[in-house]
């Protein structure tokens, strides 16, 4: 024998109603089947009480709705010939619902008793009908069989009901049908209910009393998700768990199931399936003993959304007995539930979690309660935060997993998330914890990815700059999407892309054919700092792909927050030595991600090669590199055909270049690039310390653009005469970087053929790093060092570091 439960949405609609009754039909028999009442109407009828006892008469038209509601679901799923008799009873009903509404409407007074009475009605309607339409169904009205305890409205009397069940039910029917979360006094028989979510208790009362084999609670859900859907879009059914689990889960916000059913089949032994009606092929999830092991510590994670928190301290609290009593005493006078406590070692301070339309009458009533503590000042009054969420992280084995919990708090401290307080029981089932609710989905992200819970882990990535290179990455990043979800269970989300041309943004990830808004009010990068703030996602990764200095003044801002940055802009790393420690001071504060592979070599692994080194004891005692790739592509490309000018144009129109190449040719860049690399072989060395010796006058450097390229030809015959000299010598120019014994330098070098730089061709880059270990023969790193594809690639591939691919 199975009871099967069927919630309120299940029964709602018509087409619902129908898959109930296609689910019972193959169901095995004999079952009982416990029915909520039509979704939205146990609301609507609570306030048609609220409504009549304040005088109004719109209640009424509350009534008329309901009614007409009901009718129409008879006309829909109730064969014609039964229809008449099935009306005349609901009406019935009605015509008695309205005369207790008038009652209120005149006397405007609502007692628990006629509010009971009211709500009662909608499973009393709901069952009915569900019972009509099931064929060869005995109907019953659950009061007869459910008893409270007498002045306990909510307090189910088992041993009462228990008897009464097993009595109604001696010889089994094929089907019984009976509505949900209504009872009634053991004494008086006056209708009572088992408070909102009773419909799931009545089954497993029922469920209990009569040894079912099984209790299946048909929702519109799946089952139980190891976190909130709505909020983390990767949540997935959890197959299996424990009574505790489930128990946990529910008590922090799973509203898969009402927590106080569990405990009735958990003494049984009855297992408890959660099914979906609208997908009843699906497994669901299955609540019972020896519940499968989970692949992980933690089986699911759950959260109250709306919290308050109310402290109440004072050093009379330390080690007086009976404190604790008081408090707890005062808050159940006072009808205040509380979820979660933390207290301190000392005692001097506990705090309680408790709904917020209960924080302040909490508060009122303990500083009542402690009024001569507080007026001598032996107690503080009682503290009320408020704006705040719970998060319950449950799993029966994480007491088999040492750091679990020290895990958790680096993972929420990493991410810029603090505790407000925390509680954990000695059997570590669950570690329950408080923050602010404007950080919850955050939380609630990065846990689910940390603890294993999530089949991939998200990156959420904004684009600042769609030029040669962010452009390259997006299209890169697309073509690589499905094969990095399904080969390395990474997926990149593209939440938010800017530019001085216009903006777009979504948590959820833009699509690939996205066009910027030009009037987007966040547009440019201030605008996208604060959608990043905003926004708040978890691993937020920044990536610039410009080489503006107001972007790079934004870094610190976004480490502060938490957000990782992979950038292909050099001004933050060359900057200013203290602006640079700074940044990478703060990203290893707060454990987030500064890249910037690609400032320099364009994709080589220059930087991660250097640090790689010295993090593993080697010292960095000599770099020549040339870092240029349009430098080299110049000197390359210079030939008795190819004059300097013609050269440098072809840069230009290759991508090579800046659009104007001065910014080039003056070594401004490779100054950079060489002070970033000895920052990152552990040299504290500023940008000006570099000796520059450029290869043209001063005065090219001067005046527009225009006249730049009007000047340039005139060098022309000097160049082709020193390059004839240096064929003859056979030698070859290099614009070569070089740190040694603590000093830089750059400039155009003779290169002869014994030298590694001598055959680097095209735009490549090549590095030559002297070390303590590599010190006879160097360290080569060589390969193309421009062009806006490779730099792409670079991008990716530190887009890639931050998750640890």
């Amino acid at each position: 024998m199975k009871v099967l439960k069927f919630g309120g949405t299940s029964v709602g609609t018509p087409e619902s109603m129908l898959r109930v009754k296609r689910i019972v039909e193959h169901t095995v028999r004999p079952a009982i089947i416990v029915v909520s009442a039509l979704n939205g109407v146990t609301d609507q009828l609570y306030e048609t009480a609220q409504r009549a006892s304040h005088g109004e008469s719109a209640y009424r038209e509350i009534v008329a709705a309901l009614r007409l509601r009901h009718l129409q679901m008879v006309r829909d799923v109730i064969d014609t010939r039964a229809q008449d008799a099935l009306n005349a009873q609901l009406n019935a009903l009605f015509n008695d619902l309205e005369s207790i509404l008038h009652g209120i409407f005149l006397t405007e007074d609502l007692t628990q008793k006629t509010t009971d009475a009211v709500v009662s009605y909608g499973e009393r309607l709901s069952s009915t009908i569900v019972a009509a339409a099931l064929s060869g169904a005995q109907y019953i009205d659950a009061r007869q069989l459910i008893k409270t305890h007498h002045g306990q409205h909510d307090v189910v009397d088992f041993e009462t009901t228990n008897r009464l069940v097993r009595e109604q039910f001696t010889t089994l029917p094929s089907i019984t049908v009976l509505g949900g979360f209504i009872a009634s006094d053991a004494q008086t028989g006056v209708t009572t209910t088992l408070g909102r979510g009773g419909s799931d208790y009545t089954a497993a009362i029922i469920a209990a009393a009569l040894d079912a084999e099984a209790l299946e609670i048909w929702t519109d859900v799946d089952g139980f998700m190891t976190a909130d859907p709505r909020l983390i879009a990767t949540a997935y059914t959890i197959p299996e768990l424990s009574y505790e689990e489930a128990t946990e889960l529910s008590n922090f916000g799973a509203k898969v199931i009402y927590p106080p059913t569990i405990y009735p089949v958990r003494v049984k032994g009855i297992p408890i399936y959660i099914r979906n009606t609208f997908f009843p092929e699906g497994a669901g999830s299955v609540i019972r003993n020896n519940a499968a092991p989970s692949p992980h510590a933690v089986r699911g994670i759950s959260s109250v959304n709306e919290t308050s928190m109310v402290t109440v301290s004072g050093m009379s609290m330390v080690g007086v007995l009976g404190v604790n009593r008081r408090i707890f005493g005062t808050l159940t006078e006072a009808g205040v539930s509380v979820f979660m406590v933390a207290q301190t070692s000392s005692e001097s301070s506990t705090s309680l979690c408790v709904r917020p339309e209960d924080g302040p009458r909490a508060c009122q009533a303990l500083d009542n309660a402690f009024r001569r503590e507080i007026a001598e000042g032996a107690m503080s009054p009682a503290q009320l935060a408020e704006g705040l969420a719970t998060i319950a992280v449950v799993g029966k084995q994480m007491k088999d997993e040492p750091g679990i919990t020290g895990k958790l708090f680096t993972t929420l401290g990493r991410n810029g998330i603090s505790v407000a307080a925390f509680s954990q029981g000695a059997l570590e089932l669950n570690i329950s914890f408080v923050i602010r609710r404007d950080v919850l989905r955050k939380a609630l992200s990065v846990l689910h990815d940390s603890f294993f819970l999530s089949r991939h882990q998200d990156l959420n990535v904004f684009v600042c700059g769609i030029g040669t290179v962010g452009s390259n990455l997006l299209h890169q990043i697309e073509a690589q999407r499905e094969s990095l979800l399904h080969e390395r269970a990474l997926r990149i989300n593209i939440v938010g892309i800017t530019s001085t041309r216009g903006a777009a943004y979504d948590a959820d990830g833009l699509p690939q054919d996205v066009t910027l808004d030009s009037t987007h009010p966040d547009k440019g990068i201030h605008g996208m700092v604060r959608q990043i703030k905003q926004l708040n996602l978890y691993n937020s990764v920044f990536v610039d792909c410009t080489a503006s200095e107001e972007v790079a003044k934004c870094y610190q801002d976004l480490l502060e927050h938490n957000v990782h940055i992979v950038t292909a802009n050099k001004v933050a790393a060359s900057s200013d030595y203290a602006i640079y420690q700074r940044l990478k001071h703060t990203a290893l504060e707060r454990g987030v991600k500064f890249l910037f592979e690609t400032n320099v070599g364009a994709g080589l692994p220059v930087i991660n090669t250097i640090g790689d080194l010295t993090a593993s004891g080697d010292k960095i005692l000599r770099i020549e590199a040339v870092l240029s790739g349009t430098l080299n592509f110049v000197f390359n490309a210079l030939s008795q055909d190819v004059p300097l000018s013609q050269a440098v144009k072809q840069a230009k129109e290759q991508g090579y270049s800046e659009p104007d190449p001065r910014i080039d040719l003056c070594g401004k860049d490779v100054i950079r690039k060489i002070t970033i690399l000895a920052r990152e072989s552990g040299y504290r060395v500023e940008s000006s310390d570099i000796e520059s010796k450029p290869f043209l006058p001063a005065s090219f450097f001067e005046g527009t653009l225009d006249e730049f390229w009007q000047a340039l030809p005139q060098l022309d015959a000097q160049f082709e005469a020193e390059r004839q000299r240096l064929q003859r010598e056979g030698k070859h120019w290099r614009f070569v970087a070089t740190w040694s014994e603590g000093k830089g330098s750059v400039g155009l070098r003779e290169i002869d053929a014994s030298h590694p730089f001598y055959n680097i061709e095209g735009s490549n880059n090549i590095v030559m790093l002297t070390t303590a270990r590599y010190r006879e023969y160097p360290m080569l790193i060589q390969g193309y060092g421009a062009g806006a594809a490779v730099t792409a690639a670079g991008v990716f591939a530190d887009i890639m570091r931050v998750a640890n691919i």
